[in-house]
């Protein structure tokens, strides 16, 4: 086994946000012999193993873009019982289609998408994700690719685009201010490692401003890791993929834990559970109406007891629907 995926199990290294509720979501979608499910972001297999248990019909595809994290969530299944109705494809999860068909599988009943960073990548320390581990600015979630990593960005990138990347993905107040001392820093020393990064930050950052909301590393952390995966652009065409490939009464659960995460998976859902007829049609015609149904109103959030025991559920966002239509033209 490759050192990397050493350690705890993966059920002692990452406890899934909100997985009863998926689990009741999804296994609905899931009753029949033979139902696919998909889990598009498998990362270390929790939910996929309680799907698999409650849904003892369902064959998975477990799709992930981190090799590390597909070895963990083998091993998970095999542990549980599970493992042989599962196969997992190395793949970024908006290649849904392109899994399903190379496996001759002419769409899927239910579909998860967790999306975010799981508590194995942070652990993971020599991949620079973590701001409280000193380890080489990398961020990429599949260490296969030969995409940019952080370091790559930081040097190489516009001081405007630095500072756009930090404000739009990361919420960063002092975008503008952080951005500056980036680029000041690499004329005579480019920001190789985390620690590097987290000491600029912290001299960088106002003093008042670091009392509260969290660790002043966070927010350029999220960003960073967010550009380098290419995470927002992945997702918009991987949620369309997605809501395409599903079966009618198929069911799709997201869970996001960043607002430009969930204001794409709100405004993907949006434009399938509403009426597509122009404004003033007299009539609603069949191919107008709408292919999808809510299954929970709104965003759902953790409660407070699970909130106050996993520092993930502390952003999280489920949103949840199930077709109720083929597609229409153009969907």
């Amino acid at each position: 086994m490759d050192e990397t995926t050493d350690g705890p199990p993966a059920h002692d290294r990452h406890v899934p946000v909100l997985l009863a509720t998926s689990v009741e979501l999804l296994v609905p979608a899931l009753q029949e012999a033979g139902a696919i499910y998909v889990d598009a972001t498998l990362g270390m297999g929790g939910h996929a193993a309680a799907v698999l248990r409650a849904a003892p019909q369902a064959q998975l595809v477990g799709i992930d873009r981190d090799p590390q994290a597909l070895e963990l969530a083998r091993q998970r299944l095999d542990r549980e019982g599970v493992g042989d109705r599962a196969t997992l494809v190395h793949a970024t999860y908006d290649e849904i289609r392109d899994v399903l068909a190379a496996l001759d599988l002419p769409g899927a009943h239910a579909v998860m998408m967790d999306l975010g960073l799981s508590s194995f990548q942070i652990d993971t320390t020599d991949r620079g994700f973590s701001y409280a581990a000193d380890a080489p600015l990398d961020m990429r979630m599949d260490t296969d690719s030969d995409g940019p990593t952080a370091a790559d960005l930081l040097r190489e990138l516009p001081e405007a685009e630095i500072s756009r990347i930090l404000h739009d993905l990361g919420d960063e107040r002092f975008a503008r201010r952080i951005a500056r001392r980036i680029v000041e820093q690499r004329e005579t020393a480019p920001l190789e490692r985390s620690g590097e990064l987290v000491a600029l930050l912290d001299r960088a950052i106002p003093g008042a401003s670091k009392a509260s909301g969290g660790h002043p590393a966070k927010r350029t952390f999220q960003a960073l890791r967010i550009a380098v995966n290419e995470e927002l652009e992945i997702l918009a065409s991987a949620l369309e993929s997605a809501l395409d490939c599903l079966h009618v009464d198929g069911r799709i659960v997201v869970e996001s834990y960043h607002s430009g995460e969930d204001r794409l998976v709100k405004t993907a859902f949006a434009r399938r559970t509403h009426s597509s007829a122009p404004p003033g049609l007299p009539v609603e015609l069949d191919e107008h109406l709408p292919t999808f149904t809510p299954l929970v109103r709104g965003a759902l959030k953790a409660a407070d007891a699970e909130r106050d025991t996993n520092s993930r559920a502390a952003s999280v966002r489920l949103r949840a629907l199930t077709r109720t239509r083929p597609a229409r033209r153009g969907h």
